[in-house]
């Protein structure tokens, strides 16, 4: 009996130090769920990803450099191609209009002016074109003299918020007693090359993150 006790104690003993095992657990935490409306950022070619976000024009500008920055040191430092490179520049809030072409400048410039408060540098008079994509600049403007089609032609491509621009197309439509509607689909069919209008800019902001693209806010 003594010897019994004594090895169902050192048992006991034994199964007491050895630690209860534990049930597997999954390295990823979190996985962001996918939907349509945001592949196009998966289809963009690159080895590399950044988004910049924007919501005034001297962020817009500041964009425009940065960009440019991004690509042309990856190309002089990195030895990569542009293609190498998905850069993505968010147009929302009061960057929106910088979304559209000189035709909607020619046309609403006064009222885009007005409501963001943004003047031709030269002439302190409202713009009639886009003057980010206007030669002659330079240190003018934010952007120091990087124009979009110079980033078109790189690659650059522009998530445009569909919310701001039915905001500006109301603001016009109210200013000139068109219809916000028909106003809202001027604005659309005149976007800038490689745009592409999503549902909200604050929205691409985190769908780009998911995506794997990596963040600058442009102030």
């Amino acid at each position: 009996m003594i010897r019994r006790r004594f090895f169902l104690g050192s048992l006991g003993a034994a199964i007491a130090l050895k630690p209860p095992a534990l049930p597997a657990q999954s390295t990823v935490l979190y996985q962001p769920a996918r939907h349509s409306e945001d592949d196009w950022l998966e289809k963009l070619p690159g080895k590399h990803r950044m988004v910049f976000d924007t919501t005034d024009p001297a962020g817009f500008g500041g964009a425009l450099l940065f960009s440019n920055n991004f690509l042309e040191a990856n190309k002089s430092s990195y030895g990569l191609d542009y293609s190498d490179m998905a850069v993505v520049l968010i147009a929302r809030h009061n960057s929106t209009a910088f979304a559209f072409n000189n035709a909607i400048w020619a046309k609403y410039g006064s009222v885009l002016a007005q409501r963001l408060n943004f003047n031709d540098p030269k002439t302190k008079q409202p713009p009639d074109s886009n003057l980010f994509n206007a030669a002659g600049y330079g240190g003018a403007l934010p952007s120091l003299g990087i124009t979009l089609d110079s980033l078109i032609k790189r690659g650059v491509h522009f998530a445009v918020c569909r919310m701001a621009t039915r905001a500006l197309a109301g603001a016009i439509a109210s200013a000139t007693g068109g219809q916000t509607a028909a106003v809202n689909d001027e604005l659309i069919a005149n976007t800038i090359a490689n745009a592409h209008m999503v549902p909200a800019g604050i929205v691409t902001v985190s769908r780009a993150q998911e995506r794997g693209y990596t963040f600058a806010l442009s102030v």
